[in-house]
């Protein structure tokens, strides 16, 4: 109580939920993410510099290279080194690419997380494949592909906070009327759309990345354009839902009540029709089968 005796004010809801992501933990930028940052504003970026950072970590260069090789880049000659990659993709792409392939690995083995992070190299990887040959989805493949990979990063955050959310995570997927996030939020005192949306923003991925993080189960956001829902947010939401759908229905797995909430709402925005989809579905399963 103050000294009128009343009650302190309560917080705003923003404030208890910005303690909240900090008592959750959302994982520090990585160092090399902060390198390459910091060469990105010079006048002359030192690209021999941070070639050799990359190859002291043979994890991170090998998945540069193959980054740089994937066939959704479209690019004819392929990437050797290090050095290759950077000129070849350039620093913005290369500080996304790097910071999906470190994203796996700060998370502990104890997670068992070998099925989600593969799912979702397949959905990035799908998703620049349709950015660059299905609809109009008027996205840059590269950035498709980044937003595969980190649309559901506040996962295995929360996965590492809350011993249940397992459980959580798998009503959410079954809820064929509640909303992903709701039923997180009926828990939680927050969702896995958010956290990714603060990890993405603290790891200095683009706002419109970011923020297609945030509403990535929001229908309202794919189906209406709005000043806090870019386009481009917009149409990577779509084009990632729509490659979950594909890779579900080419496996048999991991199936969710997600695509009869959102995916006419994305078809609309892609401009695919319904007839349209076995034909893609049968392109899209050569894109699926690449070993990671």
């Amino acid at each position: 109580m103050n000294g009128n005796g009343d009650m302190p004010p309560k917080p705003p809801v923003d404030e208890l939920l910005e303690n909240s992501l900090k008592d959750i933990g959302i994982p520090p930028r990585p160092v090399i993410l902060d390198r390459i940052s910091n060469e990105m504003h010079k006048e002359q970026p030192d690209y021999k510099r941070l070639a050799t950072v990359i190859s002291a970590d043979v994890g991170l260069a090998a998945g540069l290279i193959k980054t740089a090789n994937s066939p959704f880049f479209g690019y004819r000659s392929r990437v050797r080194t290090i050095n290759e990659a950077l000129m070849l993709l350039g620093l913005q792409v290369t500080s996304r690419a790097l910071a999906g392939i470190v994203l796996r690995n700060i998370f502990p083995g104890t997670l068992n997380l070998d099925r989600f992070w593969d799912a979702s190299a397949r959905i990035a990887r799908l998703s620049g494949w349709l950015a660059q040959n299905v609809g109009k989805s008027k996205l840059r493949p590269d950035d498709a592909y980044t937003f595969g990979l980190f649309r559901d990063c506040g996962i295995p955050v929360l996965l590492m906070r809350f011993p249940d959310y397992k459980q959580i995570l798998a009503r959410a997927n079954e809820a064929a009327e509640l909303g992903f996030t709701a039923v997180e939020e009926s828990v939680l005192p927050t969702n896995h759309a958010t956290v990714g949306y603060q990890l993405a923003q603290s790891w200095w991925l683009p706002e419109d990345i970011c923020l297609a993080i945030r509403h990535h189960h929001d229908v309202s956001v794919i189906a209406t354009p709005s000043i806090a829902s870019p386009l481009t947010s917009r149409y990577r939401i779509a084009t990632a839902q729509f490659a979950e759908y594909l890779l579900q229905r080419h496996t048999g797995l991991s199936h969710t009540s997600e695509w009869p909430k959102l995916g006419p709402a994305c078809l609309r925005l892609l401009d695919v029709a319904e007839d349209d989809i076995e034909p893609i579905l049968a392109e899209a399963a050569a894109v699926i089968e690449i070993e990671d």
